[in-house]
């Protein structure tokens, strides 16, 4: 499905990225875990066409998209719910889940009964703007804007950032509902704990460099990850 090999990417004199590869196949999640600096986010915005790397290679589906604009790459399926979420705040509910559809033709209405059965809260506040909305009532509008472009790749950074706990497993069992109706997810968190209880495999990336790799639950029973990212 995705495939990184040896991405550099550099930022003035600073090196982001420093040769990372990856891959993620079709019906996973990967997560890609680390401390804030450590490049996660870089990566992302790499792999959707908002940096361009030194030099390396992407491809997605068998086809290079290294140097590929932004907007192809969101054309060929590849959706990232960015870190912030970054919804519209003078929007309605409504409209910014209409604005995830904008590559699309057609009728939207089942793909909103959808969105509305997995997150019933955000139906509830259909005709509200999306700025008037508590942290995780956003972070789902940032879902539902991305499952609108039905995409082939859900990219999410940082989806459990600055929520309460409840509201975390809320947001996760969304993101596993997602997952079940078929599509690939590559998840950016520095909450180890809830990433690696969600995805099959995962990635551990510090200062530029993946520095260990896995299946997710030989990665949470490693003395490494829990010293470094679990506390223990």
């Amino acid at each position: 499905m995705l495939e990184v090999e040896d991405l550099k990417v550099t930022y003035g004199k600073a090196r982001a990225l420093k040769g990372v590869s990856l891959t993620v196949d079709d019906g996973e999640i990967v997560a890609l875990i680390g401390n804030n600096g450590a490049g996660k986010s870089t990566l992302l915005r790499a792999i959707s066409g908002l940096l361009k790397p030194e030099s390396g290679e992407i491809r997605f589906q068998s086809r290079t998209i290294t140097h590929a604009a932004s907007d192809v790459i969101v054309r060929a399926g590849i959706i990232q719910v960015p870190e912030g979420r970054q919804i519209f705040p003078n929007l309605t509910v409504r409209e910014n889940i209409r604005m995830g559809a904008f590559t699309r033709k057609g009728d939207l209405a089942a793909d909103i009964d959808r969105i509305f059965a997995l997150f019933p809260r955000l139906k509830e506040r259909i005709d509200q703007p999306g700025g008037t909305l508590s942290g995780g009532e956003q972070q789902m509008l940032a879902l539902a804007r991305g499952i609108m472009a039905r995409p082939r790749l859900l990219m999410l950074d940082e989806p459990s950032l600055g929520l309460a706990p409840l509201t975390v497993e809320s947001i996760y069992g969304a993101i596993r509902e997602i997952h079940k109706l078929g599509t690939p997810v590559l998840l950016v968190e520095q909450n180890a704990y809830i990433a690696l209880n969600t995805a099959n495999r995962a990635y551990v990336l510090e200062t530029g460099r993946i520095v260990l790799a896995g299946a997710s639950q030989t990665l949470l029973a490693s003395a490494e990850v829990q010293k470094a990212y679990l506390g223990g």
